[in-house]
């Protein structure tokens, strides 16, 4: 080849990389060039909105939040057609949560922050009569580095996407802007996540995700897959909501959660490794004695099939083996290095017997 093609071909590509460089530039929407303020005083609920207009007008985009404290909401529209829209802060929330102590909230990052007693909630996806499908809006929802803040007892949502068609979520933080262990009981029956509801668009992603006091951290609908999820002094840590399709989760924190898994509809799920730390002895008062467990896992009606690998730890004792749990008859439970009491028993009789065929997992235990 020679060095005038080489050329040729390096001036193409340069203008080519160029073009596209543009073009993303072009669909980059920095919240602040539409009247957003981080000052934690301003309402940036109308900044917000004019930015989303103008990124969805655009046919999809990124809404770039840089540091600070922006009160408001960020409702994000309906619209008929399949469009990506993408909500970013700067930098990566630090996750504050813990069993013991006090410790101070930071005020860095991106944190969007609202007190309003009732309403959508921090972060929604509208449902209005520009709809996809059903109820349906056409957004994939993109949400990273963020810091999601309510209050003690929040009569709202964090971040309620369930008329979304799909959703990502990755390094955020949905929170009562107070240290877990010091949450009051809440009373209000709000989520800090609800993912898009059943017959969504068959995509709902969570990655390193945390939810401190809120009554439900994360209601679960179908099609769920998540991984590094932290739920701490929650009432229900993950609530199963009526499903046609299963979820699957990887690792799961639940600390001095009420109930770490819940069951409210059908719902076929599995959770390769559920970690909790149940409070211990003196590690209640009366504020926060409402943290202390109840059940592992709640499913009282016996709508939940699943399997979950799990770990207990009682704080100030260490690694136990009590488990507890109300119904959940269809929901397969092993301590992390041991099998399941039915299956154990099953493998037994069958050396016993010589026969080498493989034991099959009952459908309830």
């Amino acid at each position: 080849m020679t060095p005038t093609k080489i050329i040729a071909i390096l001036c193409c590509l340069l203008t080519t990389g160029e073009a596209i460089a543009a073009e993303v530039k072009v669909r980059m929407f920095n919240a602040k060039d539409y009247g957003a303020v981080g000052d934690d005083k301003t309402d940036n609920t109308a900044a917000f909105s004019a930015c989303l207009d103008k990124l969805i007008g655009a046919g999809g985009g990124r809404m770039f939040i840089p540091d600070g404290i922006y009160r408001g909401r960020i409702m994000i529209p309906s619209t008929k057609q399949w469009i990506t829209v993408e909500v970013v802060g700067e930098s990566e929330p630090t996750p504050v949560f813990g069993t013991i102590g006090a410790f101070p909230f930071p005020s860095n990052g991106t944190i969007i922050k609202c007190s309003s007693e009732s309403g959508p909630a921090v972060i929604s996806a509208q449902n209005t009569s520009e709809k996809l499908y059903m109820s349906f809006s056409g957004v994939y929802v993109v949400l990273r580095n963020l810091d999601v803040r309510t209050y003690n007892n929040p009569g709202i949502g964090g971040i309620d996407l369930q008329h979304a068609a799909q959703c990502r979520l990755e390094n955020v933080f949905v929170n009562t802007d107070r240290y877990n262990v010091q949450a009051s009981k809440p009373t209000h029956s709000t989520a800090g996540i609800i993912t898009p509801a059943c017959n969504n668009a068959a995509l709902t992603i969570l990655r390193n995700v945390t939810v401190t006091g809120y009554h439900t951290g994360i209601l679960v609908n179908e099609h769920t897959d998540g991984d590094n999820i932290n739920l701490a002094s929650n009432i229900n840590g993950l609530e199963f909501a009526f499903a046609h399709h299963a979820s699957r989760f990887g690792r799961v924190g639940a600390q001095r959660c009420t109930r770490s898994v819940t069951v409210s509809g059908k719902h076929g799920f599995s959770i390769e490794q559920l970690d909790m730390e149940i409070a211990g002895k003196n590690q209640t008062d009366d504020n926060n004695k409402w943290q202390a467990t109840d059940f592992n896992i709640y499913d009282q009606l016996n709508q939940g099939t699943g399997d979950i690998n799990y770990w207990v730890v009682e704080g100030g004792v260490g690694a136990m083996e009590t488990f507890t749990r109300q119904g959940g008859a269809s929901i397969v439970a092993r301590r992390i290095g041991t099998q399941p009491a039915v299956e154990k028993r099953n493998s037994q009789e069958s050396q016993q017997d010589g026969n080498e065929q493989p034991v099959t997992r009952p459908e309830s235990k």
